[in-house]
């Protein structure tokens, strides 16, 4: 199905790597882009007009949470999925106020990133 391409952000390159290789191996989806930090994210995202955007929470120079509250202004239509080992309520919450569309946790299987990354694109096709 075309047009489920992703924009991968983490700060770390082995955690990003195989985020990219996981949606790769799907079929359905198109790594379009990385990045290392909110900052970063937030320009290629505008550059490489994404379908999705999978992103870390904790990151250096632009957390994942300010990137969230920015994309969300300049493109509101797509779906931010924060993927984060941080897992509270209070973390979930916050993730949430700023714009975005889904929490999955680092420690989750990864069939769980990949179901809810096809069922928000779903919702949008629909």
């Amino acid at each position: 199905m075309p047009g489920r391409t992703v924009l991968v952000v983490d700060d770390n390159p082995v955690i990003r790597k195989a985020v990219c290789e996981l949606f790769t191996r799907e079929g359905d989806f198109e790594v379009c882009g990385e990045a290392e930090n909110g900052r970063e994210a937030i320009k290629k995202a505008q550059l490489l007009k994404p379908a999705l955007i999978v992103t870390d929470l904790s990151m250096p120079r632009m957390n994942g949470l300010e990137e969230t509250r920015i994309l969300k202004t300049l493109m509101p239509a797509v779906p931010v999925i924060i993927y984060s080992a941080l897992s509270d309520p209070f973390v979930d919450k916050a993730a949430l106020e700023a714009g975005a569309s889904a929490i999955v946790s680092k420690s989750d299987n990864v069939r769980v990133l990949i179901e809810k990354a096809r069922q928000l694109l779903d919702e949008i096709a629909a």
